[in-house]
C-alpha cells in the first residue's frame, strides 16, 4: 500500500480574524496547542494540526501574521500537515467512532503479541516510550520502561495525561515469564539486561540490522520499516487494522514522531511520517502543531544544557562493531540534540576528556560525539583523539576541522542513522585503519580515570571526579594529526 499523494489544503478554512481577535499567547501550553472544538469522532476542524497556521494566515497564505503585525513564514511541519489535511481528515473520519476494539478486527492481529509487554531500548527516548504505549494499546498488551525517562518524554506524558509506564524490572518481578516485544531496537547491546532473550516474541523497529541483532531459537513477529520513527509504524498499523487510538495514545505517538524526525525536517523523514503526523493531529485535536513541537523540543534541550559531561556523552550513545581486513573493533557514536549547540560546544574542554574516559572504560576503538542543532539543522562532530580525527576525515572528506583538531563542521548532516553511521561504515569497509599515534596514554588507566559520583538530590546528574584526563584551567585540549 503506497502512501496517498499529498493533498492540496481543502477549501474549508477558519474565518480570517482581525488583528484584535487573534489569540493571546498567554494561555497554557495545552490550550495553545490543542483545540477545544472536538466533534463526535474526537476531532473538529483541526486541519491536520494546521488550524492555527490558517487562522493567523498572512496576505500571501504562506505566512503567519501575529497581532503585532509581524509576519513569519510557515515552518516545514506546518506546510507538511496542511498539504495533507484532506487525506488526514478522511483517514481519521474512516475510523470507528468508538475507541474500543471491534471483535472481528482481532482476527488480523498477531497472536504472539497479545498480552505481550512492549519495551524500548536502554537510555530510553520518546519514540521508545510513545511507541511502547501505542503498541500496548494496539495489541492489548502492556508498556514498560527500559530505563528512566528524559525531560522530553516527561513533557509528552504530562501534556497528554498519560500515566508513566512501570519499569521492565517491576513488570518481570510480577510475571518473570512475560512475553516481550522489543520496540525501537533489536540489538542485544541496547536491551535491558533483565529481559530474557528466550521470552522475546516480537520486534517492531525502524533501524538497520547492525551488529549484535537479537538471535532467537524460533520464529518471532518482525515489523521493521525504513521510516523516520517507530511510532509511525504503530500509527499506520492502527489505521490498517481500523482501530482508533485514544486521544492520549494518539498524542504520545504524535510527539514521538515529531521527536525522531526533528519536526519532520530530518533526513530520515518519509511521506508516511508526514501523513501520520497530520492524521494523529486530527485524532488528538491539535490545532497548532508548531507550538506543540517547539514546547516539546524546549523541554528536551533544557535537560541537555544542565547535564554533566558524563550524562551528555552517555545519554544517547550507540556502539557499532566492525570486522574488515584492515580494522576490527567497536566504534561508539553519541548524539546530543539541542536548540542551542553553543551551550554544549562551550563545554568542549570538559566533554573531550570525558569522551576519552568513556572510550577507555568501554574498550572502544573510537568514540564520537555529534552535537546537532535541531533548529538550524547543522551538526558538529567532537574529536577526542587521532583515531577519531583520522576516521572522521575518511568518512566526511572536505569537512572543515578546527585548529586544535577537536571539532569538525558536518554542515547539514544531522542524522546518526542516515548521515553518520553509513559514511563511517563506508570508510571502514574501504580500508580505513587506525593510525599509529595513540593519543592519550596513561599507566593503570582505570584508576586514573577517576570515579563517577552521583548527586544525591538528582540521580540523573553524574560527575567524574579525580580524572587525570581533566583539562586544567588555562589549558586547551588538542589532538595530534598524522
Amino acid at each position: 500500500m503506497a502512501p496517498p499523494n499529498p493533498e492540496e489544503p481543502s477549501a474549508k478554512r477558519p474565518a480570517s480574524p482581525s488583528a484584535g481577535s487573534r489569540a493571546s499567547h498567554n494561555s497554557s501550553p495545552s490550550k495553545r496547542a490543542r483545540g477545544s472544538s472536538v466533534g463526535s469522532l474526537g476531532y473538529g476542524d483541526h486541519h491536520g494540526g494546521g488550524a492555527e497556521a490558517l487562522r493567523l494566515a498572512g496576505p500571501d497564505n504562506k505566512t503567519k501574521q501575529y497581532d503585532d503585525g509581524v509576519l513569519r513564514k510557515r515552518t516545514q511541519v506546518e506546510t507538511d500537515v496542511l498539504a495533507r489535511e484532506k487525506a488526514a481528515h478522511e483517514l481519521a473520519d474512516a475510523l470507528p467512532k468508538e475507541i474500543s476494539t471491534i471483535p472481528t478486527i482481532d482476527l488480523f492481529l498477531p497472536e504472539a503479541l497479545k498480552d505481550a509487554v512492549f519495551v524500548g531500548h536502554l537510555v530510553t527516548d520518546l519514540d521508545s516510550v510513545g511507541g511502547a504505549i501505542g503498541a500496548a494499546a494496539l495489541y492489548n498488551g502492556k508498556a514498560a520502561l527500559a530505563s528512566d525517562i528524559n525531560s522530553e518524554t516527561a513533557f509528552a506524558l504530562e501534556e497528554w495525561g498519560v500515566a508513566k509506564p512501570p519499569t521492565i524490572e517491576e513488570v518481570l518481578k510480577e510475571n518473570p515469564d512475560a512475553k516481550i516485544c522489543l520496540v525501537d531496537h533489536q540489538q542485544t547491546s541496547q536491551m535491558n539486561p533483565a529481559i530474557n532473550p528466550d521470552n522475546v516474541v516480537g520486534v517492531i523497529d525502524h533501524h538497520a540490522l547492525q551488529s549484535k541483532t537479537i538471535v532467537t531459537d524460533r520464529p518471532i513477529y518482525i515489523d521493521i520499516r525504513p521510516w523516520g520513527s517507530m511510532s509511525t509504524i504503530i500509527s499506520h498499523t492502527f489505521l490498517t487494522h481500523h482501530k482508533r487510538p485514544s486521544v492520549g495514545v494518539a498524542g504520545m505517538l504524535l510527539c514521538a514522531i515529531l521527536s525522531d524526525t526533528l519536526n519532520l525536517q530530518g533526513p530520515t523523514t518519509t511521506e508516511w511520517d508526514r501523513l501520520m503526523v497530520a492524521t494523529l493531529s486530527e485524532i488528538a485535536a491539535v490545532d497548532d502543531i508548531q507550538f506543540l513541537a517547539s514546547q516539546q523540543f524546549k523541554a528536551k534541550s533544557k535537560e541537555l544544557a544542565g547535564l554533566s559531561a558524563h550524562g551528555l556523552v552517555n545519554g544517547d550513545q550507540k556502539c557499532f562493531s566492525f570486522a574488515t581486513e584492515t580494522f576490527t573493533g567497536d566504534v561508539g557514536f553519541a548524539v546530543v540534540e539541542t536548540t542551542d549547540d553553543a551551550v554544549i560546544i562551550d563545554r568542549l574542554d570538559e566533554l573531550l576528556p570525558e569522551i576519552v574516559a568513556c572510550k577507555m572504560e568501554k574498550n572502544l576503538s573510537a568514540l564520537f560525539l555529534a552535537v546537532v542543532n535541531i533548529v538550524e539543522l547543522k551538526g558538529t562532530l567532537l574529536l577526542c583523539g587521532p583515531s577519531e580525527l583520522s576516521l572522521a576525515k575518511a568518512a566526511f572528506p572536505g569537512c572543515e576541522v578546527n585548529d586544535a583538531n577537536t571539532m569538525m563542521d558536518l554542515g547539514s548532516r544531522v542524522s546518526r542513522k542516515k548521515d553518520y553511521i553509513p559514511e563511517i561504515t563506508k570508510a571502514i569497509k574501504a580500508g580505513w585503519k587506525k593510525p599509529l599515534k595513540r593519543g592519550v596514554s596513561v599507566v593503570d588507566m582505570m584508576e586514573a580515570l577517576g570515579k563517577l559520583e552521583v548527586d544525591p538530590t538528582d540521580y540523573q546528574r553524574i560527575t567524574r571526579r579525580g580524572s587525570v584526563l581533566a583539562v586544567k584551567v588555562g589549558q586547551r585540549f588538542t589532538v595530534d594529526d598524522d
